[in-house]
């Protein structure tokens, strides 16, 4: 469980640091029976390591600066599969030269699978949560 857990931890820093070699090691295969999938706040569903990964690319390269608050963190473990959620409280700073912070907040699900490799993440869902709604009211 502690392995899942730093792992978890891994994702994250990843992006806040903008190291996709670290994201990289952090995501599955594809394989004949099993497809990497993510689905950002507010994007379609992306399908495929290389779709993933362009994707955390594209986001790091175009985030000056992020920091994630992890809040509720689960982790249950089924046999060769994990699933990790939280709540992801979110700063980020806009473009260079631009005043102020924007915070938000995310509830993600990872479903991570036990591969020869060791604990590798294959699903990313994160939603976003609309002010007022963190009680689960609108």
């Amino acid at each position: 469980m502690k392995e899942l857990v730093e792992l978890h931890q891994a994702f994250y820093d990843a992006i806040e640091r903008g190291d996709f070699q670290a994201m990289s090691e952090i995501w599955a295969e594809d394989t004949a029976d099993r497809v990497p999938k993510c689905v950002h706040p507010g994007w379609p569903m992306l399908s495929g390591r290389s779709e993933v990964l362009r994707s955390w690319a594209l986001i790091m390269a175009n985030t000056p600066y992020i920091q994630f608050v992890l809040t509720d963190v689960e982790a249950n473990v089924f046999g060769d599969v994990a699933v990790l959620t939280c709540a992801e409280n979110i700063l980020t700073a806009p473009d260079a030269g631009e005043p102020g912070f924007a915070a938000g907040r995310v509830v993600a699900s990872h479903t991570y699978l036990r591969t020869e490799d060791g604990w590798r993440l294959w699903l990313y869902h994160g939603s976003p949560v609309l002010q007022g709604e963190e009680d689960g009211r609108a």
